[in-house]
């Protein structure tokens, strides 16, 4: 399932069905570099997700020593309710789209801060008071604050996200200007691959 890259980083190998765009080799040439840069402007770790074949699947996570990894403890596509990542796809998705996930998925209590009722998730997806950013204050992992904003790949959906531990958020402003700046470039980026 992984393919090495030559700086010792690993990736999800190509898969049928996802776009030339999102395959191994054009993340690392086109979209890795993106991702690594919000990385170290932010101090956070990076994820970049798309919604293929129903289910929300993570193509790349950029981390380092200095900005680590949530705990993967629950696969992203069991989770996208209780991650900002999976809320940030689901929230794109048209009403039909987004039935016919939340009807394949349970909606887990993974943490105490989790939304398990889909009334509730509906409404928070639909009434958006964060703009195009959708949010996670440790209801996927505790101790954990996720930020996500969408990116597309033609007419798939995906999502560019940060996570960080919650006692560590800071700099809203500056958080919130880079990664839609970031999500706007990686669309560029798989949409325009020699972009």
């Amino acid at each position: 399932y992984l393919h090495e890259l030559d700086d010792g980083a690993f990736t999800l190998r190509e898969r049928d069905g996802l776009p030339a765009a999102a395959d191994g080799r054009a993340l690392s040439e086109h979209i890795r570099p993106l991702l690594s840069s919000l990385r170290d402007s932010l101090s956070a770790a990076v994820y970049l997700t798309l919604y293929d074949e129903g289910e929300i699947r993570v193509l790349e996570i950029v981390d380092s020593p200095y900005a680590p990894r949530v705990d993967l403890w629950v696969g992203f596509q069991d989770a996208g309710h209780a991650t900002a990542l999976g809320k940030s796809v689901l929230r794109e998705l048209d009403g039909e789209a987004r039935a016919n996930y939340l009807s394949r998925h349970a909606l887990a209590d993974l943490t105490p801060r989790t939304i398990t009722s889909r009334e509730e998730l509906l409404r928070q997806l639909d009434s958006a008071p964060a703009g195009p950013l959708s949010l996670d204050r440790g209801e996927y992992a505790r101790g954990t604050t996720c930020a996500a904003a969408p990116v597309y790949s033609g007419d798939q959906v995906g999502a560019v996200g940060i996570s960080f531990r919650s006692d560590r958020m800071y700099r809203t402003t500056e958080v919130r200007a880079r990664l839609l700046e970031s999500a706007l470039r990686v669309t560029r980026r798989l949409t325009l691959p020699g972009y």
